[in-house]
């Protein structure tokens, strides 16, 4: 992993935590999604970033050739992707209602201590 992934890693990080520490709970939603995205990336460099063969196996042959892409990183990265749309969209709707009924995103607000 290069230095450049691995701060734009460690800077995507670093944002999700700031984030998820503030109190509206639409920033938090934000730093969930940029940790997300931060684990994606590491997932993909950690597997090598090289351009490699397609893992195919060819006929007849019972393994991926030398040098083939490993295939299971990729798979991750892509069901974490799809996951992580789907979790961030119902999130989302659910925030629009609590805002509808309490007229806020603040967590103070909702506890009962804030104004």
């Amino acid at each position: 992993m290069g230095p450049w992934i691995a701060l734009a890693v460690g800077g995507l990080w670093a944002a999700g935590i700031f984030l998820l520490l503030r109190r509206s709970l639409v920033k938090a939603v934000l730093g969930l999604a940029l940790l997300g995205y931060a684990t994606n990336l590491l997932l993909v460099a950690a597997a090598g970033a090289a351009r490699r063969a397609a893992p195919i196996v060819p006929p007849g042959a019972e393994a991926l050739p030398a040098g083939a892409a490993d295939p299971v990183p990729q798979a991750l990265v892509l069901t974490a992707i799809v996951i992580g749309f789907g979790v961030q969209a119902f999130v989302l709707v659910l925030l629009k209602r609590l805002h509808a009924e309490t007229g806020s995103d603040d967590l103070d607000h909702l506890e009962g201590r804030g104004p």
